[in-house]
């Protein structure tokens, strides 16, 4: 499927096949997508947490005002986002570039970030959509429909997901 073919045709459904199953390689493939999305100096604060338990997406269910696709999904994907990505090891998003690109670019994550949690939270956010969209298209290329969620308890799904305090529900 071409990408603009993918952009008109994706649709946010609220049904699925309670019985259907994406395979490992889909799984991988939905994931391997959204880590190529862009991010504010490659920072990737995007963390994705895949529920395919059904306990687990029922209790999400009841976390998500009882909204049935939640439980029904092959998979529930949560968004969050890390709001220190900036803070924890910045070196490491720019590892596999030249020595003199890292000695630049690090320093620069640092300074930008630092004593801003707003922008910070903007930042992680902004870009957890991005990542959001990637994922929805490319299960529209790979034939499946999706449905991104709103109208959820953020903290109940931040427990029930085991969510570390530095990390938002997107």
């Amino acid at each position: 499927m071409q990408t603009l073919e993918a952009i008109k045709e994706r649709r946010s459904v609220k049904h699925f096949d309670p019985n259907h199953k994406l395979t490992e390689d889909e799984i991988k493939k939905l994931f391997e997508m959204a880590k190529l999305s862009p991010t504010s100096f490659n920072i990737q604060n995007w963390r994705f947490v895949y529920v395919d338990d059904k306990a687990i997406q029922a209790q999400l269910r009841a976390a998500a005002w009882n909204q049935a696709q939640v439980e029904d999904a092959s998979g529930t994907i949560v968004v969050c986002a890390d709001l220190k990505a900036a803070e924890k090891n910045p070196e490491r998003y720019w590892k596999d570039t030249d020595k003199n690109v890292q000695e630049m670019i690090v320093p620069m994550i640092t300074k930008f970030y630092a004593g801003n949690p707003d922008l910070q939270r903007d930042e992680a956010i902004r870009s957890c959509g991005i990542a959001a969209q990637t994922i929805m298209l490319t299960a529209k290329d790979m034939g499946y429909d999706s449905c991104p969620l709103i109208g959820f308890d953020s903290q109940k799904v931040a427990e029930i997901i085991n969510l570390p305090k530095d990390h938002i529900v997107a």
